[in-house]
């Protein structure tokens, strides 16, 4: 059996696990009130998103999604680091984009040294979620200016700084009404889930890590150029993917994490596709109906928080799903609601396995690890 063959046989097992999670979405418990808190979470950051003129709109509604926890403390100490992270990455990325945007071989340095160390620091650190946000930003802002070299890449870092500044504050109002009207009256406290934070390794210094990091930089590295022969417009979701779905637990990275890091980008890759197509199914059948489309948000980040808080196995594919969801289904503007954007950010993000996978394959048989069967991912904290 090919290593292909190996990496995709297991998907067939994944949707029984998936139609037995939706089964059990109408019971009642502490998954079904963090479910509504992220609703109400991402209809109140789209709100915001749109007051303070954000670009875009759905990357506001999923951190209104991606910050939410089962206490306001848990809420406001994710939030923090994701706007830390952000406006750190952000900065870098406004002093090292006027040298880099120009060059294509200065583009992947910048990329891969960058990417690289925040990933490192976010596999290691002690704030791995603001160390992570500090590359993605990066990444995204550096990437978009490559587009557009002769513009000044400003007005795209301060419109992803509204965005998250738009999904965290609204994330963090409705945690604490939650926690303190909702919760405390029905004696409700955050209940497990299958995602439970990684445990972080104790120093600095891990070779595992080393290598890992070296992977994702190659990675990075690769985006100038397929920009410079394809012309590709959605590179900057690619950036994204190769950074979360090597943002794996430290644990993990023993002689082989090709089969962890693999697992999650199949993951990765059915929920987005999943959740992207049915998002673009809803466009069309709506008619770009304001009411419909939102509607349809809180029915699918009701699904797709249900599966992320059921079974290990399946847990990233919800957080894929919602990901992809809100960014294909949520408009920059209701009043010219389009499909094409939202395709592009789609695309873009899948764009990032084809890139990423080369890498771990060729990585994984130069140094010559043994082949094993691919698993599903080992339990961490939700990534993009």
């Amino acid at each position: 059996m090919s290593y292909v063959q190996r990496i995709f046989r297991d998907i067939p097992g994944l949707w029984p696990a998936l139609i037995g999670e939706l089964r059990s979405i109408h019971h009642p418990g502490p998954r079904m009130i963090d479910e509504f808190e992220c609703v109400v979470s991402v209809l109140l950051a789209i709100v915001f998103a749109h007051a303070l003129g954000a670009q875009n709109v759905g990357w506001a509604a999923f951190s209104g999604y991606m910050v939410m926890r089962s206490h306001v403390s848990q809420s406001l100490m994710r939030g923090s680091l994701r706007l830390v992270g952000t406006a750190a990455g952000a900065g870098v990325a406004l002093l090292v984009a006027p040298m880099a945007v120009e060059s294509p071989a200065l583009m992947s340095v910048a990329l891969a040294v960058f990417g690289g160390v925040t990933l490192y620091f976010a596999l290691v650190g002690r704030r791995s979620y603001a160390w992570l946000f500090t590359g993605l930003t990066f990444c995204m802002i550096v990437i978009e200016g490559m587009k557009h070299p002769t513009e000044s890449v400003l007005p795209f870092a301060q419109s992803r700084l509204l965005e998250i500044v738009a999904g965290t504050v609204a994330c963090i109002l409705v945690s604490a009404a939650s926690t303190f009207l909702v919760r405390r009256r029905l004696n409700v406290q955050g209940g497990e889930t299958a995602v439970q934070t990684a445990v972080r390794h104790s120093s600095l210094w891990h070779l595992g890590a080393v290598r890992h990091s070296v992977e994702a930089a190659i990675a990075l590295a690769f985006i100038p150029w397929i920009w410079a022969w394809l012309g590709i417009t959605s590179l900057a979701q690619s950036s994204v993917t190769i950074m979360a779905v090597m943002m794996i637990p430290v644990a993990s990275l023993g002689a082989d994490p090709l089969n962890p890091v693999t697992s999650k980008l199949v993951l990765r890759f059915v929920g987005c596709s999943t959740g992207g197509l049915l998002a673009i199914a809803i466009l069309f059948a709506s008619h770009h109906s304001p009411v419909l489309m939102t509607l349809a948000v809180c029915l699918g980040v009701l699904v797709g928080r249900h599966i992320e808080n059921g079974n290990a196995a399946t847990s990233y594919i919800g957080t894929q799903f919602v990901l992809a969801f809100l960014v294909v289904l949520v408009p920059d503007s209701y009043s010219d609601a389009v499909v094409d954007p939202g395709i592009d950010r789609l695309a873009g993000i899948l764009i990032g396995i084809v890139i990423l996978e080369p890498v771990l394959i060729l990585s994984h048989f130069v140094l010559g690890h043994d082949s094993r069967k691919v698993q599903p991912p080992p339990t961490h904290e939700p990534t993009e």
